[in-house]
């Protein structure tokens, strides 16, 4: 019987090799041992992915390694997804999608999980999401909130656009905006007139249903 430790381990080491046969069988080995689906995913693929980033930025991993990295994490995803439930009692729906120049989606991918578990309407507009898509696929779909992501600090100070484009089309009071990613942070949100900021998946399901309860 593989221990806790063992199915953690295993779990990084999968995503850092980008396996996802072996992350896949790790992903059942943590449902088999009644570990809890959500920390199997945070502590076990999520440190492997942040092994791959280092390992990218030292200059001794590149794009198609990573690309195999992402493919073993969706893999375990894909197994752990159905048991991960976050209870909410907010009815609402949001706009999802990273800004426009960058395509890292793994940790959006995350969020988008969570809040869906928690019962919330999510339309996912992917990556490399051009600003005025955020603000036409709120207009036609009534959402209460736009999330968006960014790794890439070229990138991030296009949210303030995206925030900006709301205003002028008058729809700022309707709908509200989170930001999250790496180079993002409170005080980012704050200055391209965000109404929250979220450093992980969890704290983005409480930050969205802080926004819905008027909090």
């Amino acid at each position: 019987m593989s221990t806790r430790e063992d199915i953690l381990a295993g779990l990084a080491k999968a995503v850092i090799d980008g396996d996802p046969d072996v992350s896949k069988v790790w992903a059942q080995k943590a449902l088999n041992a009644q570990m809890d689906a959500y920390e199997a995913l945070t502590k076990g693929c999520q440190e492997g992915m942040k092994v791959v980033g280092d390992r990218y930025t030292a200059g001794t991993m590149f794009i198609p390694e990573i690309l195999l990295s992402a493919e073993a994490l969706y893999s375990a995803m894909d197994v752990l997804r159905p048991y991960i439930k976050v209870q909410s009692t907010v009815p609402a729906s949001v706009v999802i999608g990273v800004i426009e120049g960058d395509v890292h989606d793994i940790g959006k991918n995350i969020v988008k999980m969570m809040l869906e578990a928690s019962s919330v309407k999510v339309y996912d507009l992917g990556r490399d999401v051009p600003i005025e898509a955020f603000v036409t696929k709120a207009k036609e779909t009534n959402a209460n909130v736009i999330a968006m992501s960014s790794l890439m600090t070229t990138t991030m100070f296009k949210m303030k656009d995206v925030v900006d484009m709301l205003v002028e089309q008058g729809l700022r009071q309707k709908v509200k905006v989170m930001v999250g990613g790496a180079p993002t942070s409170q005080a980012f949100a704050q200055n391209v007139g965000a109404d929250a900021y979220a450093v992980d998946a969890t704290e983005a399901v409480k930050a969205f249903e802080k926004l819905m309860k008027g909090a």
